[in-house]
C-alpha cells in the first residue's frame, strides 16, 4: 500500500510555454479537466501532467542496499529531477518500483503480479524496469522513461474512478516508436482486476506493436491499436484497416476512447504536428456494450500476457469520453514539452570501427579478457604472446548499434559477420541473421564502470542486465535476481571492463 502523493491542482489554465522549463502553463490534465473528461490516472515519470503538481513522480530501490528515494519534478508542473536519480543510482543499478498516480485518486502502477501468464519472478510476478533504461530531454532537460522489455510489466487491479462496464472513458500515452515487436502485448489501459481473461470487452488499452494475430493496419507496422480483449484492434474488425498507418516517428502520441457502441484510435507524432484520426465508429460484432473492469496495465496484456516490449514516457485515462478539440490541446502541449533523444552511453568512449580487448576487473580475473571458443563467449588468460588464433578470438571490432544507433555492437574479429548477442541471457558469438530480434540482442550500451574501473555494458534491449563473468562464462546478468549469474556477490566488479586496443 503507497500513502497518495501530495500535489495541487488548477483550474482552467491557458496553454504556453514557461521559458523556465515548467514546460507549460496548463499541464495535460489541466486541460481534460476543462474539457470536462477529467483524468483518474495520470503517469508518467518524465514531467508532471498538471501544471501545479509538485508530488512525486516515481520510486527508485537501488541494488547496493535496497533503499528507495522517489523523483519529483524539479517545479511545479516541470520535468524530473533526473540528477537526482543519477545520485542516487551512482556506482549501483536502480529499478522503477511504483509510478504514482498524479490525479489524487491514489492509482499508482506497481510490480505487476502473476496472471493467466507468470512473470520471470521466482513468485511468477512481473520483472520491473531499469530507472536508466529510456534516457530524454523535454525542453533540454533530462528525464527517464520506462523502458519495457519481455518479461516487465506494472498494473494496479484495485484502481479507484476508473471506468468499468459500458462507461466512457478516454486515454493517451507518449511512447518509443522504434522500440516495439511482434508479441502480446505492450499496452496501457483498462483492464481485469483478476490479471486473467475474463472475456472480449473487459478491456479497453493503447495497444503499440507489431502483432498480426488479430487486426492489423496499413504496412508492416508498428500500428496503434486497441486492446479490448481477446482481440486487437485497428477498426471495426479483427482485420487490416488501411487507414491506421505504420508509425515512423521516434515519439508518438497514441491515444484510444470509447463510450457506447462508438470508440475511436487517433495518433500523431510527438514532437510536431497533430492528432489523426485513424478509425471512429462503431464498436466491434460482440463488443457492445463493453465490460471494462477498471484495472490499470501498462506493459503487458490483460491476462498478464507478458513477451512484448515498449518505451512509456508519460499516459493518463479519462473520466468520460474527450473530445477531439480536447486531444488536440493536449497533443499540442506535449509538442511544447520537446520530447528529444539523448546520450545511452557514458564512461570512456568507444571508436566505431575500432579493434578492442575488454579485461576483467574482478581481483581473481585481471588478466582474463572477454573471449570466444566457438559460439560460447568467455574469458581466457591472453597477453602479446598468446597464439595468434587466441589473440584474434579475443579481439572484437566496434560497430554502430545493429538495435539502436546511440549504442554498439561488437563484431568479432576472427569470424567476421557474427556478433556477440544474448540468447536465454547467455552471451554468444552468433552470425547476424538481420532479425529485428539479432539486432537488438547485440546492441548494447557502454556506460561508466559501476565499480570505478573503464566501462559496464549494459544491453540494449534488457537495461537490467550487463555483460558478466561467472565462472568464466559471459552472460548478461541483473544485480540480484532468479538465475545463479545474478548474485549480488561482486557484481559491480565483474560487470566492469577495462577497454584496451584490440590484440589483433
Amino acid at each position: 500500500m503507497h500513502s497518495r502523493p501530495s500535489h495541487k491542482r488548477t483550474g482552467i489554465l491557458a496553454l504556453g510555454l514557461v521559458a523556465t522549463g515548467s514546460l507549460v502553463a496548463a499541464g495535460p490534465c489541466d486541460i481534460y479537466s476543462s474539457g470536462g473528461t477529467p483524468c483518474v490516472a495520470a503517469h508518467s515519470t518524465t514531467r508532471a501532467l498538471y501544471s501545479a503538481y509538485t508530488g512525486p513522480l516515481y520510486q527508485i530501490r537501488r541494488a547496493s542496499d535496497s533503499s528507495t528515494t522517489t523523483i519529483s519534478p524539479l517545479s511545479a508542473g516541470g520535468v524530473a529531477n533526473a540528477a537526482a536519480q543519477d545520485s542516487f543510482c551512482a556506482s549501483t543499478t536502480c529499478l522503477i518500483t511504483v509510478i504514482y498516480d498524479q490525479s489524487g485518486k491514489g492509482n499508482h502502477l506497481t510490480q505487476a503480479p502473476k496472471g493467466g501468464f507468470s512473470g520471470p519472478e521466482s513468485n511468477g510476478a512481473d520483472n520491473l524496469a531499469a530507472a536508466v533504461g529510456a534516457p530524454v530531454t523535454l525542453n533540454g532537460q533530462k528525464a527517464y522513461g520506462v523502458f519495457v522489455s519481455p518479461g516487465t510489466g506494472y498494473r494496479n487491479n484495485a484502481a479507484s474512478g476508473t471506468a468499468t462496464g459500458d462507461a466512457a472513458e478516454g486515454m493517451y500515452m507518449v511512447l518509443d516508436g522504434t522500440h516495439y515487436n511482434g508479441a502480446c502485448c505492450f499496452d496501457y489501459g483498462n483492464a481485469e482486476t483478476s490479471s486473467t481473461d475474463t472475456g472480449a470487452g473487459h478491456m479497453e488499452a493503447i495497444y503499440f506493436g507489431t502483432s498480426t494475430s488479430w487486426g492489423t493496419g496499413a504496412g508492416n507496422g508498428p500500428w496503434v491499436m486497441a486492446d479490448l480483449e481477446n482481440g486487437l484492434f485497428s477498426g471495426s474488425s479483427a482485420g487490416k484497416n488501411t487507414a491506421d498507418p505504420s508509425i515512423t516517428s521516434r515519439f508518438v502520441t497514441a491515444v484510444v476512447k470509447g463510450e457506447s457502441n462508438q470508440w475511436a484510435i487517433r495518433a500523431g507524432d510527438a514532437t510536431s504536428g497533430s492528432l489523426s484520426t485513424y478509425f471512429s465508429g462503431a464498436r466491434p460484432s460482440g463488443y457492445n456494450p463493453m465490460h471494462k473492469e477498471g484495472a490499470i496495465i501498462l506493459g503487458t496484456g490483460g491476462d498478464n500476457s507478458n513477451s512484448a516490449q515498449g518505451t512509456f514516457y508519460e499516459g493518463v485515462m479519462t473520466s468520460g469520453y474527450p473530445s477531439d478539440a480536447t486531444e488536440n490541446s493536449v497533443q499540442a502541449n506535449i509538442v511544447a514539452a520537446k520530447y528529444a533523444v539523448t546520450s545511452l552511453t557514458s564512461g570512456p568512449a568507444l571508436t566505431v570501427g575500432s579493434s578492442i580487448s575488454l579485461r576483467a576487473t574482478t581481483a581473481c580475473c585481471t588478466t582474463r579478457y572477454i573471449a570466444h571458443t566457438g559460439s560460447t563467449v568467455n574469458t581466457q588468460v591472453v597477453n602479446s604472446s598468446s597464439t595468434t588464433a587466441l589473440r584474434q578470438e579475443a579481439s572484437w571490432t566496434v560497430r554502430t548499434g545493429l538495435g539502436n544507433s546511440g549504442c554498439f555492437s561488437f563484431e568479432s574479429v576472427d569470424t567476421p559477420g557474427s556478433y556477440i548477442r544474448h540468447s536465454g541471457f547467455e552471451l554468444l558469438v552468433n552470425a547476424n541473421d538481420g532479425s529485428l530480434l539479432f539486432s537488438q540482442d547485440a546492441t548494447f550500451c557502454p556506460v561508466t564502470g559501476l565499480n570505478g574501473q573503464g566501462n559496464s555494458l549494459r544491453s540494449w534491449s534488457y537495461p537490467t542486465r550487463y555483460f558478466r563473468h561467472y565462472n568464466n562464462v559471459l552472460y548478461v546478468a541483473s544485480d540480484g535476481g532468479v538465475q545463479d549469474f545474478d548474485a549480488t556477490s561482486a557484481f559491480t566488479d565483474d560487470v566492469s571492463w577495462v577497454i584496451s586496443t584490440g590484440f589483433a
